[in-house]
Order: C-alpha cells, then sequence, then structure tokens
C-alpha cells in the first residue's frame, strides 16, 4: 500500500474518532456489529488469525464490509489511542471513503 493511501485513511480514521465516529478494541467493535451501527471494520493486518477470523465471519453474518488495514500500532495511533486490532466505523460518509480509498490502494 503507498503510504499516501495508509496516511489519508489514517486520517479519515481520526476524523471519525474525533466525531466520535468510531468504536475500537475486540468487545465494543463486536457490539455495535451486532447492533447494526458499525458500516464498516476495520481488523489490524498483524491481529491474531483467530481474531480476524471471528470479525469476518461476524461481518459476513451481519453484512457489514470489512477491511485488513495496517498495524495495530498504526491503527491505534491514527485514533490517538494505544494498541487497537479492530476498530468500527459508525458513520456511513466516513466508512465509504475509508473503502475508497482502500480499494484505490489495492489496486495500485
Amino acid at each position: 500500500m503507498h503510504l499516501a493511501q495508509n496516511n489519508k485513511v489514517s486520517s479519515l480514521i481520526g476524523l471519525a474518532t474525533k466525531a466520535g465516529k468510531t468504536a475500537s478494541g475486540e468487545f465494543m467493535t463486536e457490539k455495535t456489529v451486532k447492533e447494526g451501527k458499525a458500516y464498516l471494520v476495520l481488523v489490524a493486518q498483524d491481529a491474531s488469525d483467530n481474531t480476524k477470523k471471528k470479525f469476518r465471519n461476524m461481518c459476513e453474518f451481519y453484512q457489514v464490509p470489512i477491511c485488513f488495514f495496517s498495524e495495530k500500532e498504526s491503527l491505534g495511533h491514527a485514533m490517538g489511542k494505544e494498541v487497537r486490532a479492530s476498530l468500527a466505523i459508525l458513520d456511513e460518509g466516513f466508512a465509504k471513503t475509508i473503502q475508497s480509498k482502500l480499494a484505490l490502494s489495492t489496486t495500485e
């Protein structure tokens, strides 16, 4: 992934967090998905296989898009927090913009 794309996604995560439109950590991410509040789930690429499988299955079941992005440290940093393996975006606009940035980066 290009660094510029990575930075744009991280900035969007930061903006969404400031706007109160993210939920992070395994418990809160899972809770928002099950409540139908999540528009996108981001899971760190260096998260455990168990965590990835759990969120992949859950997102498939609840029909929430999921992306594997960056590392736990970077995800947490983008939110202004400590290490985070997963987070949910709770705003449709942010979710669509992040997805489009991630789609661009996978095709380049």
